[in-house]
């Protein structure tokens, strides 16, 4: 049997419920223990990243073979737990990349220009032509070079943008500048953010790396919420300390409606950058083909985690 936890769907489940009994929860997230309670007969567990598969969770699933994840980011999943309990986790890694670049490039262009500025003021009656800034020629810096960041470096190309770069896990990336952290955040423009949600990053966002930022500089973080201190963001764009921020993501999700839905120069986005209905395609039949392959005792082929040898 496998068990969905979250809204996650499409054709690729409706053709792979021929094969194997599925049965659906969208907010099964939200309560542990009926959760724990459902996983007793399931095989295959499919999540988002609201379900917060822990080692306990996964005790819970004796006859659990594979877990996957409809998403990139993999925080939400205990895989030293899955890999000592032999479960594979498989997910769609990349497949949502030009997504959340396009997101991250619209976002971006959208604080240049104040494009929900202008429309809030001129539906109210409004016609104040205030100028906005050209993205083309800027210096672009991208903190993390995953596949969401080189998919969003991929796509400013056409702005002859200068792209610069920070990530220890990268080397030499086409058309990136890879340097330090701060140096990114001293000369870039615009600050795109992909980075995960780890002990090294969580935080690093903050009023001392906002205040080596150039004052009309802005943020977009399409990574993950926790990156950023959000008391220390707030302050920066209430003293005009830089010209402005995007967040896609949040440290709470969802959020409590608090002083962030005030402030002029903030774009909010519900976690969206990397749902579009094709990368939710691509990623249902990586994970629909993934899970086949598991319960039918063949290799995955995008396993993450200690199992990923010995499932290619």
């Amino acid at each position: 049997m496998i068990l969905i936890s979250e809204d996650v769907w499409g054709t690729p489940f409706q053709k792979l419920e021929g094969s194997f009994p599925i049965i659906r929860n969208d907010d099964l997230w939200n309560d542990p223990e009926k959760l724990k309670a459902s996983l007793k007969d399931a095989t295959a567990l499919v999540v988002r990243n609201r379900t917060k598969v822990t080692a306990e969770i996964i005790a819970a699933a004796p006859k659990l073979k594979v877990i996957a994840r409809a998403g990139v980011g993999l925080d939400n999943i205990d895989i030293k737990a899955a890999d000592a309990a032999g479960v594979v986790v498989v997910a769609g890694l990349g497949a949502n990349a030009v997504s959340v670049g396009e997101l991250t490039l619209g976002l971006a262009l959208a604080l240049l220009r104040n494009i929900p500025g202008h429309d809030v003021a001129t539906r109210d009656g409004g016609w104040v032509r205030t100028p906005g800034r050209e993205l083309s020629g800027l210096t672009w810096g991208l903190l993390g070079c995953g596949a969401t960041g080189v998919a969003t470096a991929k796509l400013i190309q056409g702005f002859n943008c200068n792209v610069l770069g920070y990530d220890p896990y990268a080397k030499n990336l086409a058309g990136i500048e890879l340097t330090t952290f701060e140096d990114v955040l001293k000369r870039s423009d615009v600050v795109s953010i992909h980075m995960p949600s780890t002990p090294e990053t969580n935080g690093t966002i903050n009023a001392q790396t906002i205040g080596l930022m150039k004052s009309d500089a802005i943020i977009v973080n399409v990574g993950r919420g926790e990156v950023i201190n959000e008391a220390d963001l707030i302050a920066a764009l209430k003293a005009k300390t830089i010209a402005g921020a995007a967040l896609d993501v949040r440290a709470q999700e969802p959020p409590s409606k608090g002083e962030m839905e005030a402030i002029s120069n903030l774009i909010l986005t519900p976690h969206v950058a990397g749902i579009t209905k094709e990368s939710q395609l691509r990623i249902n039949q990586i994970l629909t083909s993934n899970i086949e392959l598991v319960l039918n005792s063949k290799p995955a082929t995008h396993a993450v985690g200690a199992l990923k040898e010995s499932s290619n």
